[in-house]
């Protein structure tokens, strides 16, 4: 069994995290979402927001698993026994420090890959700082966040 781990913050989960999440999840027998912590991003939502906000858009994919991580996600992955570590790239510039992770991953541990899921084009302009920026306004974010929470993001952020 090979087992996953898609590690972000998904403040909020966006479309594009849950087709990466889907894409992962066929191609592995178990994928864990993990809710890290970034030292350079500043979240509106607490991770229990975000497990639940994840859990309720996955609800229907039966090998997802939801956690919330702490450390280094290579120590997570190994804790959880994945032997993938996937990431989502959008652009040149997703690669570019995406490649500094994976490399430093490598590094840490040369038992655990890291896979890189590229997004579908007409999601590739998708960002979770983009959809709080439009829904703070009041602006529609429908092709930004998934249907399913849409509600919950609205009313955290509309002011």
């Amino acid at each position: 069994m090979i087992k996953a781990i898609y590690p972000g913050t998904f403040d909020p989960i966006t479309i594009g995290h849950l087709d990466v999440i889907k894409r992962a999840a066929k191609t592995y027998d178990k994928l864990i979402v993990a809710i890290m912590e970034n030292k350079n991003k500043s979240c509106t939502f607490t991770k229990q927001e975000r497990i639940k906000m994840i859990k309720k858009c996955v609800k229907n994919i039966k090998n997802i698993e939801v956690i919330a991580g702490e450390g280094l996600t290579i120590d997570v992955a190994k804790k959880n026994n994945c032997k993938v570590i996937v990431r989502g790239i959008r652009a040149v510039s997703d690669y570019e420090s995406e490649l500094a992770l994976a490399t430093a991953n490598m590094d840490l541990n040369p038992n655990i890959e890291t896979v890189f899921f590229v997004a579908k084009p007409e999601l590739s302009f998708l960002s979770s700082s983009i959809a709080k920026e439009i829904a703070s306004f009041g602006g529609k974010i429908d092709n930004y966040i998934p249907s399913s929470i849409i509600s919950e993001v609205s009313k955290k952020l509309y002011k």
